[in-house]
């Protein structure tokens, strides 16, 4: 595994163990398809909340949260189409949140309900 890749999981791991301290059921990780991938699919109250995990070591690059350009956003957004879809999911509350990881830090920053 290379160095990029095992940031991301330990973020994702991460991220992960924040989301269940905090009540949320997680319902699936790493869901692909075509169009992307989403991190983690979880669920509190009566909404489904699409998380994107971005993990980094430093800030160096900028704030992860940044690198989520248009194009990913296109295609965060196609792949929670394709999921509602597949799974049969309507009438349901969407959110999409990006967990920030800062790994030096061990620090998670949390933002919910992006815009697309």
């Amino acid at each position: 595994m290379y160095f990029k890749q095992k940031i991301g999981k330990n973020g994702e791991e991460m991220a992960k163990q924040y989301l269940i301290n905090k009540e949320y059921k997680i319902i699936q990780t790493n869901f692909r398809c075509y169009f992307g991938e989403i991190d983690i699919i979880a669920q509190k109250d009566n909404s489904l909340i699409f998380v994107e995990v971005k993990a980094r070591t430093n800030q160096k690059y900028g704030l992860p949260a940044q690198s989520i350009t248009q194009q990913k956003k296109k295609h965060i957004r196609k792949t929670i189409e394709y999921y509602l879809l597949c799974k049969k999911i309507r009438n349901v509350l969407i959110q999409i949140d990006v967990i920030e990881i800062y790994l030096e830090k061990g620090e998670i920053n949390h933002i919910k309900n992006i815009s697309l």
